[in-house]
C-alpha cells in the first residue's frame, strides 16, 4: 500500500495529542446530548481508520528499508514484539505490503474505511487473482477493487466482502479458463486457532474430492453405537463428526509412526508430565491438560510421553514400558476382538490401561483392554470402569447414573454372557 511518490502522513505527537484531549473534553461531559455522542462517535472512528492507515503505510515502509534483516525476524514478528496483537499484525502486513491499491488508498487514507474492511478487500484481490486462468489485466484489477470498495461503503461486512470476492472469482474463471470452484485446489483453505478456553476452533474450505473424501470417512466413523445395555447413543450428531475425526487422526498418525523411528513421530503429538506433579501436564502446542487427560493420553501408542525433572530434563521417554508390546496387542485382539464397550473394530481401538501407566500399573495382558476413542473417553471421564473380571476377561462398571446399581456388564464379544453363566 505504498505509494513512492507521496510523502508519508505524518502527525506530531503533540498535535496528536491535542486532537485527543478535544475529542475527550466533547464526550465526557455529564450534559452530552445525543446528537453530540454520535457525532463524537463517527469523529474517533474516523480518526481509528486514520490512524490504521499510517500503520498499514508505515509497516510497508518496513518492509521495503528491510528494518527486520538485521534480526533475521519478519515484519509481522517485530509487529507483534512492538505490542500489536498477532491477528491485527498480519492484517497490517497484507495491507502494507501489497501494491496496486490506489483504488483502496484512496478511501483508507481519509478515514472512510477501516482496517477489518480493507483486509478483507486485499485478501479478496488476492482470491480473485488466484481463480483467473490468466493473469489478471490492471484493467481488471482496478475494475475488482472499485466492485469490492463500494462494498464496503455501502455498509457490508468484511465477511460480506469476501463473500462477494468469492463470486467475483468464479466469474473470472469463468472467463478465463480457470477451474470450476468446487474442483479448484489452488482455494482450499484450513484455519484453526485456539481459543481462550484452551480448545482448538477449526474452519476449513475443501473442493469436491477432498470434501468427499473428508465427509465419507467422518460418516462411515460417527454412525450412533448402541450402549451397552443395547440403548441409543447418547452423543448428538455433532459430537459423533467430532469423535469420528478423532479416530481419522488418530489412524494416520499412527501411520507416520510406523514409518518413522524418531523419539517423536513427524506430525506426532508429545506429552510431558512433570516427575511428582502430574497435574502440570501439559501438550507440545495447546498446554496444559488435566491429570486426567494425560493419563487418558498415556493409553495412546501414537503419543510419545515424556517424564520430565524439576528442570525439564527428560527422565523418562515412554517406550516398551509403557506401550503395549505389538504381541501383547495381538493377545488383546485374540481377547477383546474390538472395542470391548461399544464393538468399534479393533484397528480403530487403542490398548487402554485398567489401572493407568502413569499410577504404576503394569503394561501386560491382565491390565489391559482394547477400546475406541470415544469409549476412552467414556471410561476416564465420565465415570465408566473396567474391571478385571476372574475369567481374565474385561468387565464394564457403569457408572450410577446409567445404572444405580452398578451391575458389572461383560465385554462386547461376550455380550451373550452373563455372571451366572459365568459363575
Amino acid at each position: 500500500m505504498i505509494d513512492d511518490t507521496a510523502a508519508t502522513p505524518s502527525l506530531s505527537a503533540d498535535a496528536f495529542a491535542c486532537l485527543i484531549k478535544q475529542l475527550h473534553d466533547r464526550t465526557v461531559r455529564a450534559d452530552l446530548s445525543s446528537r453530540e455522542a454520535f457525532a463524537a462517535m463517527q469523529q474517533l472512528i474516523i480518526l481509528r481508520n486514520k490512524v490504521d492507515h499510517l500503520a498499514a503505510t508505515l509497516t510497508g515502509e518496513f518492509d521495503r528499508l528491510k528494518v527486520t534483516a538485521p534480526q533475521g525476524r519478519s515484519v509481522r514478528q517485530l509487529l507483534i514484539t512492538m505490542g500489536i496483537a498477532p491477528a491485527v499484525a498480519g492484517r497490517l502486513v497484507r495491507i502494507g505490503t501489497t501494491k496496486e491499491l490506489d483504488g483502496l488508498r484512496i478511501h483508507t487514507v481519509d478515514g472512510a474505511i477501516s482496517l477489518d474492511h480493507a483486509d478483507a478487500i486485499v485478501l479478496g484481490l488476492t482470491h480473485i487473482d488466484s481463480r483467473a486462468g490468466e493473469p489478471v489485466t490492471p484493467e481488471e484489477r482496478r475494475d475488482h477493487t472499485r466492485a469490492l470498495v463500494s462494498q464496503a461503503l455501502s455498509g457490508m461486512s468484511p465477511a460480506e466482502i469476501g463473500k462477494h470476492a468469492r463470486q467475483l472469482g468464479n466469474l473470472v474463471a469463468d472467463d478465463t479458463g480457470g477451474a470450476p470452484a468446487a474442483e479448484d485446489k489452488t482455494i482450499n483453505e484450513l484455519g484453526y486457532h485456539k481459543t481462550s478456553d484452551g480448545r482448538l476452533d477449526v474452519r476449513a474450505n475443501l473442493d469436491a474430492v477432498a470434501g468427499e473424501k473428508l465427509h465419507s470417512l467422518v460418516e462411515t466413523l460417527s454412525a450412533p453405537k448402541p450402549q451397552p445395555d443395547g440403548s441409543h447413543d447418547p452423543r448428538p450428531v455433532e459430537r459423533r463428526r467430532a469423535d469420528a475425526l478423532e479416530t481419522v487422526l488418530e489412524l494416520a498418525e499412527r501411520g507416520l509412526a510406523d514409518e518413522t523411528v524418531s523419539c517423536k513421530p513427524t506430525g506426532g503429538v508429545l506429552l510431558t508430565i512433570p516427575a511428582g506433579a502430574p497435574q502440570l501436564s501439559a501438550l507440545e502446542f495447546m498446554g496444559s491438560v488435566t491429570p486426567a487427560t494425560a493419563r487418558t493420553l498415556g493409553c495412546d501408542a501414537a503419543i510419545t510421553v515424556a517424564i520430565i525433572d524439576g528442570e525439564e530434563v527428560p527422565l523418562n521417554v515412554g517406550r516398551e514400558k509403557r506401550l503395549f508390546t505389538p504381541s501383547q496387542r495381538k493377545a488383546l485382539l485374540l481377547r477383546d476382538k474390538c472395542c470391548i464397550k461399544c464393538g468399534a473394530p479393533a484397528s480403530r481401538t487403542q490398548a487402554h490401561h485398567l489401572v493407568s501407566w502413569v499410577d504404576g500399573g503394569p503394561t501386560d495382558l491382565d491390565n489391559g483392554c482394547l477400546l475406541c476413542t470415544a469409549c476412552h473417553h467414556d471410561v476416564h471421564d465420565l465415570g465408566w470402569d473396567v474391571v478385571m473380571g476372574f475369567d481374565r476377561h474385561p468387565w464394564l462398571v457403569p457408572p450410577a447414573s446409567v445404572d444405580p446399581r452398578r451391575r458389572p456388564l461383560p465385554a462386547y464379544n461376550r455380550r451373550t454372557l452373563h455372571l451366572n453363566d459365568a459363575a
